[in-house]
């Protein structure tokens, strides 16, 4: 569903040049549920950046569904990211004028889907993340947990490829952590959905099948689990 080859990427200010990531290489099947782990300025956000088509790469590929977002032009890429890339912010990104259900259902009618349909399936959706009660009411009304419920639900209205996830718990109090990440690993298993999960949290992200950590723009360790775990090329993952 997933594959990252060869990527190295650098940012530029005048003549010099700071490098951020270093020949990563990782490939992610259909339905897995996987986390990118990583403390402030491992590279993992500008991975992730990549990966969604935000940014091209200054060396290496990327595929998504067998796709290569880096060859894409702009007007291809913006469309293949509507229909194939779903995303969940750390902030959550709603608009305050729209209701949840208006929320939801905005990725569709930049599709131009028919509004019968739209309201069908955001109201679905919102019944799987169970808030389907609070369809009609705006972003102000609801708490932190629920908004990224709504997130969510926008998230998979147009069935995506993939879904990443930018720190989705960060704003959250640890109960509240547990409910988003069990809704997460709920659709996971229900829709087989693909998740690319983003974290500095480890205990997030040992809840994943496999985890990719991040440490000053090096692949350090790809496992099952942290535990036990041997990093890459030597290079301690503890902070």
């Amino acid at each position: 569903m997933l594959r990252v080859e060869n990527i190295t990427h650098s940012f530029k200010n005048g003549s010099e040049s700071t490098p951020v990531l270093h020949d990563i290489n990782f490939t992610v099947n259909p339905g897995e549920m996987v986390a990118l782990l990583g403390s402030s300025g491992s590279g993992k956000s500008t991975l992730l950046n990549l990966m969604a088509g935000l940014m091209k790469p200054m060396e290496g590929d990327i595929y998504i569904a067998d796709h290569s977002i880096v060859k894409m032009s702009e007007n291809k890429l913006s469309e293949f990211r509507r229909k194939h890339i779903g995303f969940i912010f750390q902030a959550y990104e709603l608009i305050t004028s729209l209701t949840v259900r208006e929320n939801v259902e905005l990725p569709l009618v930049f599709q131009s889907v028919s509004p019968s349909i739209r309201k069908q399936k955001s109201l679905s959706l919102l019944e799987k993340v169970g808030i389907l009660d609070k369809a009609d009411l705006f972003p102000s009304q609801l708490s932190g947990g629920q908004q990224q419920r709504v997130s969510i639900a926008r998230s998979l209205i147009t069935e995506p490829s993939v879904i990443f996830a930018d720190e989705p718990t960060g704003n959250l109090d640890s109960k509240t952590e547990e409910e988003i990440i069990g809704i997460l690993l709920e659709l996971n298993k229900t829709m087989n959905t693909t998740f690319i999960i983003v974290t500095h949290e480890t205990d997030v992200a040992e809840q994943m099948q496999r985890i990719f950590a991040l440490r000053d723009g090096y692949l350090v360790s790809e496992k099952g689990s942290l535990v036990g775990m041997e990093p890459k090329g030597g290079i301690s993952i503890e902070n």
